[in-house]
């Protein structure tokens, strides 16, 4: 028997990305990988520790501004400036009393001896009036000490400690930015530890109520664990160069906890559905490397870039929090899919729990045959009247913005520490009871005037002296109030002159923090000087901070639709998927911003958010800071929508249905990230300090926005109304995403 022989060609399979091969390679070495991960993960704790003595509370000024050239100035030729350090001394009768006086003059001359003391300011033995209060019970001791930023804070609080004993008659209490670093410094030590006690046992029991099973919800708190610990030890490392904030832990910890159930929901979700698709252990884990892992990786990489846009403002405080928002995110997406799929090896079958919610693979089997879960409801819902939906929720979230219109930028003072904080009390006291502000006077420094020229330094004085709210000027010459010399100069008045210039010190009863503080120095600055002027102090340092905040907020937005752009270009080949997604995300954020407005600056509904004090201004940085990581982390569920979008869009070719599909295979699992995120934000609010309650609450009612009104209701509402248009590229793009884009993990064969 003859016959031809028709030769058949098998298809070819592509060959495995990056990260399957690794896995696939770290695979072999499984336990012996895992157990050099806890390794490194316990080094890094060890070295992640010591960043705690290290933090900065500052960082809110430029360091090249007017503000703080003018300070290092007066700190270094004039060993003088705005106090570090300001103890009230308070009797039971009148502080000129002999018996208090006597103590007085007594801790002064102590005080005066200590050699951290460079400079000294006191109601005794001199009796002056701008030291003590209008009833007389109270006068001031105001200190400049040696050192730098931690130097200073630990002598402070020695300071502090020593002043309250063996001072009778009299009782001290301690305002100034240095004491006001150490007790952030302590409370914010404190809230990060209550934050995780509040936040990780509800995280957990999520996570079980989610997978059904314990084991499950461990794999995804580790992806946080390691991220945490690893961005811990990057920050020690980087204080060693350069300054850190506090706040930089506190989100590092928050931050950490959040992307970490994000990506490990999603990988674990992913390979559970796998496994119910009838795939071995080892099918499934690669799979999910290939789908997951891939919109994990796209995720981590625009959460890194969204936070690096905070590197244009020239401000330490926004640095560090890049640096540490950067770091856990890659160390994040790198254990969710390098780490984590080696646990799921190792894991086998156990991570497939009883109970919990159904894997994505059961919901789209019910999808598709018309009996949808709730979202896939929803989905079909909104569609059939999209845009009456786009019409009521575009409505409903401008409403939220309107408080917007009137913000008023400032920069957190004492108030931010709290009612019952001693300092807040301290401070509270001069503001009310005396007639300067005297933790907060502007100061002037006169580079290059010598003292042979002291009538043109006494024609500015008086000229200074009648800007409003100037209570008095003090320098070489004299004092003056109301453009004349009040009183000729004193003993102390050669403090004022130097070899490099000349100073003045500006009483003011404005607040530094205010509107009026930033009338002030612009008034002061427009004052006509005998040679450039560099006006310092608290209120100098607003206007400095607002000023470049403003000049780099336009590069820094640029920068993150720029990347959120490119990146979900990339990830969908579509021009019209990212101008709605970078829309969408700036309408639900400034009705955050609105919302913030309304409750932190305007002072409602306080009974909902726990108590705080309001000052009638928004912290300039912090909206700032909230923009990048809400915009960075509402693409996590972005992009994860998305990936299950178009999906089922290649499959079918029809949106609608491909919207509703989506929805129902990921909706679950981004409102349940969703509700970690809020809940570990949440726990951060719970913090007495205003900027963390404020970025807590704001971070919270940015992710319910962005997984309710923007996933649930808009997103399907305007795919619908864009039908097949949302899939449209020009040409010359649609060669660059052929080039450079991700190709559908789907479209080829299984491993």
């Amino acid at each position: 028997m003859t016959g031809t022989l028709k030769r058949t060609t098998a298809p070819a399979v592509p060959p495995l990305t990056l990260p399957e091969r690794l896995v696939q390679l770290l695979s072999r070495w499984r336990y012996a990988f895992l157990a050099l991960t806890v390794l490194v993960t316990i080094v890094l704790g060890a070295v992640g520790v010591g960043v705690f003595g290290k933090l900065s509370g500052g960082g809110w000024t430029p360091a090249d501004s007017e503000s703080a050239r003018a300070d290092a100035l007066l700190r270094e030729h004039f060993q003088s400036g705005t106090p570090d350090l300001v103890l009230l001394v308070g009797a039971a009768g009148s502080v000129d009393e002999p018996r208090a006086a006597a103590a007085g003059r007594l801790l002064t001359e102590r005080l005066r001896g200590d050699a951290r003391v460079l400079h000294l300011d006191s109601y005794w033995p001199q009796g002056d009036p701008a030291l003590v209060a209008r009833d007389r019970r109270t006068a001031l001791i105001s200190l400049r000490l040696r050192g730098g930023e931690q130097e200073t804070a630990a002598t402070a609080e020695e300071i502090r400690r020593l002043a309250a004993t063996g001072t009778q008659p009299l009782k001290t209490s301690a305002a100034g930015r240095a004491v006001a670093k150490r007790d952030l410094e302590k409370q914010s030590r404190h809230d990060l530890v209550r934050a995780e006690l509040i936040a990780a046992p509800l995280v957990l029991l999520i996570l079980v109520w989610i997978f059904g099973n314990v084991l499950s919800a461990l794999l995804a708190l580790s992806v946080g664990g390691i991220a945490i610990v690893g961005t811990l030890a990057m920050l020690h490392a980087l204080s060693e160069f350069t300054r850190v904030s506090i706040f930089a832990v506190n989100l590092t910890t928050a931050l950490g906890f959040c992307l970490a159930v994000d990506y490990g929901l999603f990988i674990i979700a992913r390979h559970r559905e796998e496994l119910a698709a009838g795939r071995d252990i080892r099918q499934a884990v690669l799979a999910s490397v290939r789908t997951a892992g891939r919109t994990v990786f796209f995720s981590a990489l625009t959460v890194t870039l969204s936070m690096a846009a905070l590197l244009v403002f020239p401000l330490y405080f926004l640095r560090s929090l890049a640096y540490a928002g950067m770091s856990v995110a890659v160390l994040a997406g790198l254990t969710a899919v390098l780490v984590l799929p080696v646990c799921l090896l190792v894991a086998g079958d156990r991570v497939v729990g009883r109970g919990g919610l159904p894997p994505a693979a059961v919901a789209g089997a019910y999808a598709a045959g018309g009996k949808g879960g709730l979202f896939y409801r929803t989905a079909r819902t909104v569609m059939r009247r999209p845009v009456l939906t786009v019409v009521v929720v575009v409505a409903v979230l401008l409403c939220l913005a309107g408080p917007f219109a009137r913000v008023e930028f400032g920069l957190s003072d004492d108030r931010a520490l709290g009612a019952a904080s001693p300092v807040h009390q301290a401070t509270n006291v001069m503001r009310n009871d005396f007639d300067t502000q005297a933790t907060a006077m502007a100061s002037i420094v006169l580079p290059g005037l010598t003292g042979t020229r002291s009538e043109s330094l006494a024609d500015y004085a008086r000229q200074v002296s009648l800007t409003s709210h100037v209570l008095r000027v003090d320098t070489a010459t004299g004092s003056y109030a109301g453009g004349r010399l009040s009183a000729p100069p004193g003993s102390s008045s050669a403090r004022f002159s130097g070899a490099h210039g000349q100073w003045l010190s500006v009483v003011t009863d404005a607040e530094p923090f205010s509107v009026e503080g930033g009338e002030l120095v612009h008034a002061l600055r427009a004052v006509r000087a005998p040679v450039p002027a560099l006006v310092g102090g608290d209120a100098a340092a607003l206007v400095d901070t607002r000023a470049v905040v403003g000049d780099r907020l336009g590069p820094a937005a640029a920068i993150i639709v720029f990347v959120i752009f490119t990146l979900l270009f990339l990830f969908t080949g579509s021009v019209v998927v990212p101008v709605k997604a970078v829309l969408l995300n700036l309408l639900s954020l400034t009705a955050t911003f609105g919302a913030i407005v309304h409750v932190f600056q305007d002072g409602h509904l306080r009974w909902l958010v726990g108590h705080f004090l309001v000052t009638g201004t928004t912290d300039t940085l912090l909206p700032v800071l909230m923009f990048c990581v809400a915009f960075g982390v509402s693409m996590d569920y972005e992009m994860f929508l998305l990936s299950r979008i178009m999906e089922e869009h290649r499959r079918t070719g029809h949106t609608p249905s491909a919207v509703a599909f989506g929805l129902e295979q990921t909706g679950r699992l981004f409102t349940a990230a969703a509700l970690v995120l809020a809940i570990a934000m949440a726990a951060m609010a719970t913090s007495p300090l205003t900027p963390l309650k404020l970025l807590g609450v704001g971070l919270t009612l940015a992710v319910i926005l962005d997984a309710t009104l923007v996933r649930m209701l808009l997103v399907p509402a305007i795919m619908k109304m864009a039908g097949r248009l949302n899939w449209w590229c020009p040409r010359p793009l649609r060669y660059v995403h052929n080039r450079f884009g991700i190709s559908n993990p789907e479209a080829r064969a299984d491993p």
